[in-house]
């Protein structure tokens, strides 16, 4: 299948991002999008990404636009970077997929692009363009301004006396993060560093990965663990016991920490926050931070000085009001959900554990069948969207329906609260399952039941 546009860029196979393709989507981007003169370009740790990034910027000089190399750098700091100095960016990365595919994203002067900015770009596929002389490559360290915006943010003692085990993988955050968590007073434990790509999806962590962090904890005494995805847009935290925290809480305990008033989250998050006070008005919307993106800016626009905040259940974290000690950076983050938990545990002398279990008692677990083609995925929810007998004879074991949300997917509410939330990923070949419960033991028991279905299923 020949790349295309999912919920976060262009993704596809390495063997079919062609030096051709990689081309003409760049210059189309430039000749649809606006650019401020310049392209920031940054990319992961995965083998294929210096290649690509070094056919985006010569097809970037070839069209006579400055290019700005940011090098290997968290996709967070290459849009601070880029928006600071009002002009575009270009991200190679495939995020959390495996090694074998890759993927572009991209950033106008004013953050990430919009649905309707990828329709442009592919109305200017396969255009023949004028070429112009290139102004000099210049570069740019977009990694420190990143961790300055953190270390300056929160203080040199918000993370005072916690020893935090930094599981670096092949993050290309993964030496930021013990930076900024040694200059915030904390003590880093530098874990599993690879010089092999590792898919860490932070959203739907194996069990052999789950037990490694426990082992962590244990042996090196550890407060907590954090980690990120490939390109850092999303974060990973684990109590002192190894229990993962799940994103959407991350993202709760983050907003509530910053005094947010507003919360946009897609329809797949836990809807705890509706039980928590302070929060004056939630958006839920479809699943992919344009949407979200979409959301918080409309919130704006209606109430420019609206302390609004945006998250996914993966936990990618986007501020949309300066708070004071930050400026608002409307993209995915993992270093401010990351840190805040952290930070108010200290700052209210509890554990990370006793700030989580004080919450309204609502549980998420997700997970995903790789290796299922978006097609199949397709005609499978359609199929239980339109047939309330197949639906019905589907999710017998759980009970009797009783709400039915098709915001994204198809997302099922039963009698009693339980939540079964079935969709095709946006990104790769991938079937997610999401499920919400009274208890973490039955969300994980709906997502391993439904999983299994699923695959006798779809075979």
């Amino acid at each position: 299948m020949a790349p295309k546009f999912g919920t976060s860029g262009l993704r596809g196979l390495v063997t079919e991002l062609t030096q051709a393709l990689v081309t003409d989507y760049t210059q189309a981007f430039l000749s649809s999008c606006p650019h401020g003169g310049a392209l920031h370009v940054g990319r992961d740790l995965r083998p294929s990404s210096p290649q690509i990034a070094d056919w985006v910027m010569t097809a970037v000089e070839e069209m006579g636009v400055a290019v700005v190399d940011c090098g290997a750098v968290p996709t967070p700091a290459l849009a601070l970077s880029s928006l600071a100095a009002g002009q575009a960016a270009l991200m190679v990365t495939g995020s959390h997929i495996p090694a074998d595919r890759n993927g572009l994203k991209f950033y106008v002067p004013t953050g990430e692009i919009s649905k309707a900015d990828e329709e442009a770009i592919g109305a200017a596929l396969g255009q023949t363009r004028q070429t112009a002389p290139a102004p000099e490559r210049l570069t740019s360290d977009a990694l420190t301004a990143y961790a300055e915006r953190y270390t300056s943010g929160f203080g040199p003692g918000a993370l005072q006396g916690l020893r935090i085990g930094v599981y670096q993988h092949s993050s290309v955050a993964r030496d930021v993060m013990a930076t900024v968590v040694s200059a915030l007073g904390a003590e880093p434990v530098p874990l599993a560093r690879s010089d092999t790509f590792i898919p860490v999806d932070t959203e739907a962590l194996d069990p052999g990965t789950r037990g490694m962090l426990a082992d962590w904890c244990a042996e090196h005494g550890l407060d907590a663990v954090i980690s990120t995805d490939g390109d850092a847009d999303r974060p990973m935290v684990a109590d002192a016991s190894g229990r993962v925290v799940p994103g959407d809480v991350l993202g709760a305990l983050t907003a509530r920490a910053l005094e947010a008033a507003v919360i946009c989250t897609p329809v797949s998050s836990n809807t705890m926050i509706a039980d928590m006070p302070g929060f004056a008005r939630i958006e839920r919307t479809k699943i992919g931070s344009p949407y979200v993106i979409a959301a918080m800016e409309a919130v704006l626009a209606e109430d420019p000085q609206a302390r609004v905040v945006g998250y996914e259940a993966n936990g990618g974290f986007l501020l949309g009001f300066d708070t004071g000690a930050l400026a608002p950076l409307m993209t995915r983050d993992c270093l401010l959900p990351i840190l805040a938990p952290l930070a108010e545990a200290v700052a209210r002398g509890v554990s990370l554990a006793a700030l989580v279990d004080d919450l309204p008692p609502r549980f998420t677990a997700a997970d995903r069948i790789a290796g299922i083609e978006t097609d199949v995925s397709k005609a499978f929810i359609a199929r239980m969207t339109d047939d309330a007998a197949a639906r019905q004879a589907f999710f017998v074991a759980t009970g009797q329906e009783a709400a039915l949300d098709l915001t994204d997917g198809l997302r099922v509410t039963f009698d009693g609260g339980r939540v079964v939330h079935l969709r095709p990923s946006g990104n790769a070949p991938e079937f997610r399952c999401y499920a919400e419960a009274g208890s973490a033991a039955e969300a994980q028991a709906l997502v391993t039941a439904y999983l299994k279905k699923l695959r006798a299923e779809l075979g």
